[in-house]
């Protein structure tokens, strides 16, 4: 019985590190649907929703496993904590697929002006994608710092959102016309910002499933010094 309950809990890891591939696969694919051929770009978006129904798909099936160790195995105190924060946190990972659907949405509207502001959003998405890859990671391998750093690592996000909106500001004093361009390109980032709150509540997560408290419920987190 103990051997099936492990078996079970491996199998619960590994799937929570593919959804989380599926995930950071989304996020990169659609900002790369910003511009380039139209061809080439709708082809791309039609993956973002492709992964997006793969990662709902890992989610109905990691919440299949977590019920049945809740259910069968009788899970003792920290496995419970490690099942319990693997059900809140494919929620999170469920959204992420979902945002990244909707930076597709709006990128055959991008595709029309040539933004600005894509390498910018290229790069607050790899942020993103850094802060999912090691939010799981850190799950896996139970490492409590690894989380803690991601949590800090979310000012890094919202520090590039901060810079897109300044310069979108900057170009609409400039020149009112390209407004509909600026509040396009503001929601990708917008999306962006959201995806990295939601890898903060993954590691939070995370802190949880080993400590049993998460920072945002009292227990603040000071990073090392570099």
């Amino acid at each position: 019985m103990r051997d099936r309950y492990h078996k079970q809990l491996k199998q619960m890891y590994s799937m929570m590190v593919e959804m989380g591939t599926l995930c950071q696969d989304a996020i990169g694919v659609s900002v790369k649907t910003l511009s380039g051929e139209e061809e080439t770009a709708r082809k791309l978006e039609e993956h973002v929703f492709l992964v997006d129904s793969e990662i709902d798909e890992k989610e109905r099936e990691i919440e299949t496993v977590c019920t049945k160790l809740l259910l069968q195995q009788q899970p003792v105190a920290t496995d419970l904590r490690r099942i319990t924060a693997a059900l809140k946190m494919i929620t999170d990972l469920e959204r992420i697929g979902d945002q990244a659907s909707d930076i597709a949405e709006l990128a055959p509207f991008l595709r029309k002006y040539h933004p600005d502001g894509k390498t910018k959003l290229e790069q607050m998405a790899d942020e993103a994608i850094r802060m999912v890859r090691e939010s799981v990671d850190a799950f896996v391998h139970l490492d409590l710092e690894l989380a803690r750093s991601v949590i800090a690592y979310d000012d890094v996000v919202d520090g590039w959102f901060h810079r897109i909106r300044t310069d979108l500001i900057e170009i609409i004093s400039r020149d009112s016309s390209r407004g509909g361009e600026c509040l396009d390109i503001f929601m990708v980032a917008k999306y962006l910002e959201r995806i990295g709150d939601h890898a903060t509540n993954l590691a939070e997560w995370v802190e949880y499933a080993i400590t049993g408290q998460r920072s945002k419920d009292g227990q603040p987190y000071t990073p090392k010094s570099e």
